[in-house]
């Protein structure tokens, strides 16, 4: 599948608002909840406004994955960007019909292209423990995973860790 990723822009707020409603259960089967407050409209266009905001200040960055046809796919964020050590915290996820595709690899690599002109030397990830899946696309990146943390937390009645990347 041929796919691009583009920097959020105002004018997504509404498609990117639907895609997080029709993935929401999808998501958090792997991801600790956003909560329900996330999804309520007026919260969700305040919250888009201070990503725009991050963006602009160069802060943060975030990018939608998007098909030929421009439907977004997924999301694939760098934040929490410290200028001094040049290094960013990826975040990425891929909607639940598009998944098992290369999509979140694909977008990966898109994004690793562009952080020299981002400024950025280090990439930072992190996943749970049993989402193997973002664990070989991380890998399969170049990504070298770090030592495990040994402070386990709940998630849907499973004991999980979180496993740390990091890519130079």
């Amino acid at each position: 599948m041929d796919i691009s990723i583009e920097k959020l822009k105002s004018t997504d707020q509404k498609n990117l608002y639907a895609f997080e409603l029709e993935n929401r259960a999808f998501f958090e089967e792997m991801v600790l909840s956003r909560g329900n407050d996330y999804y309520k409209p007026e919260i969700f266009r305040s919250r888009h406004r201070a990503l725009l905001a991050e963006q602009s200040e160069g802060i943060s960055y975030f990018y939608l994955i998007k098909d030929q046809e421009g439907t977004i796919l997924g999301r694939i964020n760098l934040v929490d960007i410290n200028k001094n050590s040049k290094t960013g915290h990826l975040g990425y996820r891929v909607g639940q019909q598009h998944t098992g595709k290369g999509i979140a690899k694909t977008a990966l690599q898109l994004l690793l292209e562009k952080v020299s002109e981002l400024g950025i030397k280090q990439i930072l990830a992190k996943t749970t423990s049993n989402n193997t899946a973002s664990q070989k696309v991380l890998k399969k990146n170049g990504f070298t995973q770090m030592e495990d943390s040994n402070d386990e937390f709940e998630m849907n009645g499973l004991k999980l860790k979180f496993v740390s990347y990091s890519w130079t």
